[in-house]
């Protein structure tokens, strides 16, 4: 009897290390989905992995300027896994208003593929912070949202405005999306998109 137990535990933590392998042996492909903003340097597009990374390294360096306390390894949780839904949906770029419906439900059915890679305590943790990040109702997940959408900022800013420039989008537009109208710009810079 003993032996089967420790037979079944051991077979159990094989098919556990397998799904998680499985699980980040598929993230790999987020290296490959590349986003509408271009590294400050402006040598070539990011992709959604570095984006990811600097989302993480953003937090640690800057929670204390959170207007809320927040519990900062779960905020780094989230801006790791919050755009791993786009190795199937794509990247979402934040401007494109006629595409949100079909933007949700690809990624709600990308979430339940890719996390449900992972063993089922790892998958419930993993959809719930990604569910929480998309409706902004916590601390950790406005704060998760206030950096994803600063890196882009920062970037267009050095980046001379490349994407917004690119795609057209004006000066309200940042505004109304970065949710903070008292936003200040340099004049004659260059880096932010007219009205």
């Amino acid at each position: 009897m003993k032996k089967t137990d420790a037979s079944d535990e051991g077979e159990s933590m094989n098919r556990r290390l397998h799904e998680q392998i499985q699980f980040l042996m598929e993230i790999d492909k987020l290296k490959h989905v590349f986003r509408r903003t271009k590294l400050l340097n402006g040598s070539r597009y990011e992709n959604d992995a570095e984006h990811a990374w600097h989302l993480a390294m953003m937090a640690i360096v800057l929670h204390e300027y959170s207007n809320e306390p927040v519990e900062l390894s779960k905020v780094v949780k989230m801006v790791l896994i919050h755009d791993l839904v786009e190795i199937d949906a794509g990247d979402a770029f934040l401007y494109d208003e006629n595409n949100a419906i079909s933007k949700a439900e690809a990624e709600t059915k990308a979430a339940m593929r890719v996390f449900g890679l992972l063993p089922e305590d790892q998958r419930r943790e993993f959809i719930d912070l990604w569910k929480e990040f998309e409706r902004k109702e916590t601390p950790e997940a406005r704060f998760a949202t206030a950096l994803d959408r600063l890196e882009p900022l920062i970037q267009n800013a050095h980046t001379e405005g490349h994407a917004w420039i690119k795609y057209g989008i004006t000066k309200d537009q940042v505004i109304n999306k970065i949710g903070h109208p008292s936003l200040e710009v340099r004049k004659n810079s260059g880096s932010m998109p007219r009205s």
